[in-house]
């Protein structure tokens, strides 16, 4: 009696495991959902498993400021905060909350629009995008500076591991397509990495900081993903089936690369090899891996 007891503890523990949101995730990656009704940051393990929002807050939808209440998830380098952008207080702001969805305090306050925030390596500033031009403040919300402040329309800033580069999307002036470009966190040094005459976007560095993946649509206008080179510019493409690939996040690992495709969260390892975690009727998106995400003992 005493092993038909066990065994069957052992199969309710491990159905109870298999079920997403009924166990908290570890959590590997953070991402956005609108399964609930709006805009909201979710958390789970890097298997799909144990999927749920992380904060509890119910907006009202009935406005854009409620329906946008969460998106661009980022992780502080530590894994202790997460910055994301909001509309709750009317144009989209960046703000932070701590790693359990608590403490959310709100860091910028303009009428423009901040969005995609990056953390640099040391945690000590954040890089966002604010209508067309990349600003930089302190992680604090100090007043944040402009570090470009040109004709041209940049986009999805991404702080490198070393600290070194800021890699971005940029749209040059009386131009429609958008290339990757990276620059120094004061602004300086800006280089141009691809020349695919596409729309190229959502770039994210490799662990090593040596690579970048990012979303482009130069074949038949879908968008896959693809691997530049810092040094070596040379693009490889990575995933080759439809429907649009876009906004990859590299796993702390190098060994996997997480992108959203039709309303779910997918990885794909390093030959193109993808595997879908979520379930696309969610309207899941926006993945970002935790740099220091728990083991499975913890």
């Amino acid at each position: 009696m005493r092993i038909v007891l066990i065994l069957v503890a052992v199969v309710a523990l491990a159905a109870l495991s298999s079920c997403g949101g009924e166990v908290a995730p570890r959590p590997d990656l953070l991402f956005v959902s609108t399964r609930d009704g709006d805009y909201a940051i979710y958390e789970m393990n890097g298997d799909g498993h144990a999927q749920r929002r992380l904060t509890e807050a119910t907006p009202d939808t009935s406005s854009p400021s409620g329906l946008y209440f969460q998106i661009d998830p980022a992780w502080s380098p530590d894994g202790s905060s997460i910055a994301f952008a909001s509309r709750r207080a009317g144009s989209f702001d960046i703000y932070a909350m701590r790693s359990d969805g608590t403490g959310t305090r709100r860091l910028t306050a303009t009428r423009g629009d901040d969005t995609h925030p990056t953390w640099s390596p040391d945690g000590a500033r954040i890089a966002f995008e604010r209508d067309g031009d990349i600003f930089v403040m302190e992680s604090d919300g100090s007043p944040a500076r402009p570090i470009t402040r040109t004709q041209a329309s940049d986009n999805d800033p991404a702080w490198s591991p070393s600290g070194a580069w800021i890699a971005f999307a940029r749209r040059l002036p009386g131009e429609s397509e958008r290339e990757i470009w990276v620059m120094r966190p004061d602004g300086s040094g800006a280089k141009r990495l691809t020349v695919l005459h596409g729309s190229s976007i959502n770039p994210s560095w490799s662990p090593d900081g040596s690579r970048l993946v990012f979303a482009s649509n130069i074949i038949g206008s879908l968008y896959d993903l693809y691997v530049v080179g810092l040094a070596d510019t040379r693009v490889r493409r990575l995933t080759r089936r439809g429907p649009d690939a876009i906004e990859p996040a590299w796993s702390p690992d190098g060994s996997t690369i997480a992108f959203a495709q039709d309303g779910s969260i997918s990885t794909t390892d390093l030959i193109g090899q993808s595997e879908a975690l979520t379930d696309s009727s969610n309207n899941d998106s926006s993945p970002a891996w935790n740099p220091r995400p728990p083991t499975g003992d913890e």
